[in-house]
């Protein structure tokens, strides 16, 4: 399966067969996407179901459904249980399905596992994931992350995409590379196992620039039951070495 993650503004006459482009909604205007859909197979578009931002078109309806500033990234953590929050969400997806997109990409699951800042709230966020489920039936669905979730999410997704199997960039130093073998090999064997238990679509999002790690993420994943994707780390442009 060839796949394209790319957050970023590029032309859409330029990508081109691909099974499946995940991009970012606010870029793009319907005719751009009658383009995409013309020359590849699924485009999906972004969504956050546990943040906003506050400059996104949304963020007044949903103002007084914050939970507090998430600082690394300069957005408010979502009040998931309230019906204004779901309601507003949902709102937001008719209009991207409305423009044609085939699907939805939703990030913000691993904020509701063991560790995250609104755990608190799993239970009622897995049950807005199956409704979102049963409002779109035949959209296609993409989880980001949050694999603790899966035993319970995967009814309603119809693929998961985890970043950084393979690789670790480092933010400090702003630099590309290989995860220590261990903890590669652990969070592979993770991966596989909810593969063969769940049959969930995987999605990897792998990190680097240079030739020579590119090619080394390939050779490690070529014998997993993975689609890949190699990008660079802001998805911002579009990549030059996808499977």
């Amino acid at each position: 399966m060839k796949i394209l993650y790319c957050y970023g503004k590029f032309k859409p006459e330029l990508v081109k067969g691909y099974d499946l482009v995940v991009v970012e909604a606010a870029h793009f205007f319907p005719s751009n996407i009658r383009v995409l859909k013309a020359n590849n197979k699924k485009v999906i578009a972004y969504i956050s179901l546990g943040e906003v931002n506050r400059y996104a078109a949304h963020f007044e309806k949903l103002q007084q459904s914050t939970l507090g500033k998430n600082e690394i990234w300069d957005s408010y953590y979502l009040d998931i249980r309230k019906e204004q929050t779901q309601s507003t969400l949902l709102q937001l997806m008719k209009g991207l399905f409305d423009q044609g997109y085939d699907g939805l990409f939703l990030d913000n699951f691993d904020n509701f596992n063991q560790w995250g800042p609104q755990k608190a709230h799993k239970e009622a966020f897995i049950a807005f994931v199956k409704r979102i489920r049963e409002t779109y039936p035949t959209k296609f669905l993409i989880q980001n992350a949050g694999i603790e979730l899966v035993p319970q999410t995967y009814p309603w997704v119809d693929a998961l995409a985890v970043e950084s199997v393979v690789t670790d960039y480092d933010f400090k130093t702003k630099k590309y590379r290989l995860r220590a073998a261990k903890q590669y090999q652990s969070y592979r064997e993770e991966l596989l196992q909810l593969y063969a238990k769940y049959k969930l679509p995987t999605h990897l999002i792998e990190y680097a620039e240079s030739s020579e790690l590119k090619n080394h993420i390939a050779k490690e994943l070529e014998d997993t039951p993975f689609d890949f994707f190699i990008g660079s780390i802001s998805l911002q442009k579009l990549p030059q070495n996808t499977k």
